[in-house]
């Protein structure tokens, strides 16, 4: 007895993937639940989880920037080259900077800069900061205001 051949890909049809129908769909995964540790009963009378703890951050916060960036373009005019911005950063924010922001990041950069540099840009982006010139950060009108 000769086989049917398939019309598509010239093989039988026992074989061919046009001629057999679809696989069944994948049985999800059974989950076992685990079992939960018995809790010590509390003076707690709310059902309220408690919040996770966090860790403090080993680096500054970038917003911490912002009114030390606005400063210090104000003392000199709202413009003033990057370099010397940074530079003036450095002193007037010496006693806020953690250990790790005083470190190199993988770039090769010092982190706090990377975290001026941000702020920066969020400041451009709030309309704070005139983008225009490479290597000078520039007041506008509403960041001059915002003092």
């Amino acid at each position: 007895m000769a086989e049917d051949y398939c019309e598509l890909c010239d093989l039988p049809k026992s074989t061919c993937i046009h001629g057999q129908p679809p696989p069944p769909p994948p049985a999800p995964a059974v989950r076992t639940p685990r079992p939960r540790a018995s809790r010590a009963t509390t003076s707690r009378t709310t059902s309220t989880p408690a919040a996770p703890v966090r860790k403090p951050s080993l680096l500054t916060d970038q917003a911490a920037f912002r009114p030390h960036i606005l400063q210090v373009l104000s003392e000199h005019g709202g413009r003033l080259d990057q370099a010397d911005v940074l530079e003036a950063l450095g002193q007037r924010m010496d006693d806020v900077l953690r250990d790790r922001d005083r470190t190199t990041a993988p770039t090769g950069e010092v982190r706090w800069q990377i975290a001026a540099r941000k702020e920066r840009k969020a400041m451009i982006d709030e309309g704070l900061m005139r983008p225009a010139t490479p290597g000078v950060w520039e007041l506008t009108e509403k960041g001059l205001r915002s003092l």
